[in-house]
């Protein structure tokens, strides 16, 4: 059974004039539900999917599991989410950055709000009598900025089901922007494009749960699924394979960055001035998790966790730089395990490594759940961000250059080549 629920959402700004008067209502607040993390995105989808969430924040007590899977189709969970800019100067105030563009990091959030209502849209059985499973964010694959998104022009986010297993799913989301003001929305072009996979837990056991399946109907719909399954097999790979040894080609590579890195401690008034050690582009923060920032599940919103990121390894690009640096693209986030309310997190970032010609500028983050009283610490997440200088602050300084990053350590000269060819299988599989 289809649900009525709409496909077309309207965000507007989460700042009310003092002279609106709200009209008494019998559904409670959306801000006095809990675990709400509040945007202008995620109000309006906890109120397009008030019915869906409500069933979750408040299940029946021993509801059982859904006793049969259905089959749905993309078409039955794509959302559209629209950002009126041109018109709501308060919506555009809320989104803007110093360059007039849209803040990457409140996009990061939004998208992972949508991707997440849209995987909960299709694992439902519009049942309410059953138990709601628990989909958490397992990873991003890819974020690719393909041209700038101004924060004047009208906006639209459109997301679908592209790829579902027995207990994950993918979800693609494309951010669509007009080139100029005003334009025909039907010439909207994608700007951005970005592709998260949850996963299904059975929300009594915690245990991996079987989800409704996928039947993709148009030929771009069956290539994605195909593209999706191919990425997923990928993944199961990459989990199951032990540590290999590297060839001989990626040993004279090692050797090669760590003979520059021993010039560093051995002769360092020798050492290369266009180089620079990694361990000296490290930035951290902390910070303690409040429970505003929480997910309808008590855990830590996943987007919340990346806006962070994102914005330590935009300052850790601009302190290396020395110019302000341009977002390229999340090369991939992997959520390792659940963050809660009350946890000790600390972020930390380096310079992994650049490319001088292009420039590019490789950003590693890694978010610790640290616990002090037991002298432990976690990892959650790691992150992968791209960047490269802006155009306008690199034409200001003809003299520009970035530095080259060596490591100090076996280890660390190790992580940059898996990272270099991690970065290049996945760019060659996106060739074929």
């Amino acid at each position: 059974m289809e649900s009525n629920s709409p496909k077309f959402i309207p965000v507007v700004s989460t700042f009310a004039s003092p002279f609106d008067v709200t009209p008494d209502s019998t559904r409670k607040p959306l801000g006095l539900w809990p675990g709400m993390y509040h945007s202008p995105i995620t109000v309006a989808l906890w109120e397009a999917r008030s019915k869906i969430f409500e069933s979750l924040l408040d299940p029946p007590k021993d509801a059982p599991p859904q006793s049969e899977l259905l089959t749905r189709t993309p078409s039955h969970s794509r959302t559209t989410i629209f950002y009126p800019f041109s018109t709501d100067y308060i919506l555009r105030e809320q989104y803007r950055d110093p360059w007039n563009e849209v803040r990457i990091g409140i996009l990061l959030e939004d998208l992972d709000a949508l991707a997440g209502t849209i995987s909960v849209k299709h694992c439902s059985d519009d049942d309410s009598t059953t138990r709601p499973l628990l989909l958490v964010t397992a990873s991003v694959h890819k974020i690719v900025l393909k041209k700038p998104i101004s924060v004047h022009v009208d906006l639209k986010i459109v997301a679908s089901v592209i790829w579902v297993g027995r207990s994950s799913i993918e979800i693609q989301l494309e951010v669509m922007q007009s080139q100029i003001e005003h334009i025909n929305p039907s010439s909207d072009s994608v700007a951005l494009t970005a592709n998260f996979i949850f996963v299904a837990r059975d929300s009594k056991t915690g245990k991996a749960a079987p989800i409704n399946r996928l039947s993709p109907e148009t030929e771009l719909e069956k290539l994605l699924f195909e593209e999706a399954e191919a990425r997923n097999n990928l993944r199961k790979k990459k989990r199951g394979g032990e540590r290999r040894d590297f060839d001989h080609g990626e040993c004279k590579k090692l050797e090669a960055l760590l003979a520059e890195g021993r010039i560093f401690s051995d002769m360092p008034a020798l050492a290369d001035r266009n180089s620079i050690l990694l361990k000296d582009t490290r930035l951290e923060n902390s910070l303690i998790c409040q429970p505003q920032q929480r997910n309808i599940h008590g855990r830590i919103f996943g987007g919340f966790l990346m806006h962070r990121a994102f914005e330590l390894a935009f300052s850790t690009a601009y302190t290396f730089a020395g110019l302000v640096p341009y977002f390229l693209e999340v090369d991939h986030v992997d959520f390792l395990r659940p963050v809660d309310v009350g946890d000790f997190l600390r972020f930390k970032s380096c310079v992994l490594y650049t490319q001088l010609d292009s420039p590019l500028i490789n950003i590693e983050v890694v978010a610790h759940v640290t616990s002090p009283e037991f002298r432990s610490s976690e990892v959650s997440n790691t992150f992968y961000f791209k960047f490269t200088v802006r155009p306008e602050a690199k034409a200001r300084n003809n003299g520009f250059k970035l530095r080259n990053v060596v490591p100090a350590t076996e280890e660390e000269a190790r992580h940059i080549i898996e990272r270099m060819e991690a970065e290049a299988l996945l760019y060659s599989g996106k060739q074929q």
